[in-house]
């Protein structure tokens, strides 16, 4: 039996991408959970494998040639994974670029204003004594991301996932759309979206991979806005080069 594949892993969306491919393509793995609210991201050892200091990050002993090797970001996991398994990553050229196109569309746009819209709605307050800057970042990034679901609902307008067949293209983006819906980005406006957000919410590997992230987090979740702490928010906010 091949060895486990070390997964570097906090509860967020960029970490249950990950495992939701490992749990997709049937590989071993084991989570190792980083303290992003303790600092755990700043250590030597994650940079050593992470050099951004973000999650996720992996290790797959059985690397090419038989050797170990370390991966960070999100998208060059999920291709290696599925080069390395022929899975959910198709080996036609034309196949393979659409599902590229959805891949960097996700890690350049859904991901990045998805974590800032987040970010201006939920933590800017404790920071900003101009509530409308607060106000103009939240609604700008509202804005971006609720166009960014109207281009994912055209998408998928014309079949039942991102780029053909179910890939990694749909593990990649899914994380930031589910269980995402309030007042101001209502998913029920984008029917396309919201059947394509149940459709991949009820795969079984999906569902065991949330539950693997829950159980191997429960004493890593951040605690809510108004109750975290002001060393964990000078850790994850705020942050210049060291």
């Amino acid at each position: 039996m091949a060895a486990p594949i070390d997964v570097h892993y906090a509860p967020t969306p960029n970490g249950h991408k990950v495992v939701i491919a490992l749990e997709e393509m049937g590989l071993p793995y084991k989570i190792i959970r980083v303290n992003i609210g303790a600092g755990d991201q700043f250590t030597p050892q994650f940079q050593a494998i992470s050099p951004n200091g973000r999650i996720p990050a992996i290790v797959d002993p059985d690397g090419p040639g038989g050797e170990p090797i370390s991966i960070f970001e999100s998208g060059a996991i999920l291709q290696y994974l599925g080069r390395k398994t022929g899975l959910f990553y198709p080996a036609d050229e034309r196949a393979r670029v659409k599902v590229d196109e959805w891949v960097f569309w996700q890690m350049a746009g859904l991901g990045p204003m998805a974590g800032q819209r987040n970010h201006f709605r939920n933590y800017a307050p404790m920071f900003l004594a101009d509530q409308r800057q607060t106000a103009y970042g939240a609604n700008r990034y509202t804005n971006e991301v609720h166009r960014l679901y109207g281009v994912l609902n055209r998408q998928l307008a014309g079949g039942e996932y991102v780029a053909g067949d179910y890939s990694i293209a749909d593990m990649i983006s899914w994380p930031w759309v589910q269980g995402r819906s309030d007042a101001a980005l209502e998913i029920e406006a984008f029917p396309h979206l919201k059947a394509w957000k149940d459709r991949v919410g009820e795969r079984p590997a999906v569902q065991r991979a949330l539950e693997a992230g829950k159980k191997s987090s429960e004493d890593l979740q951040l605690q809510a806005a108004g109750a975290m702490g002001e060393a964990a928010r000078k850790i994850l906010f705020n942050q210049r080069a060291r």
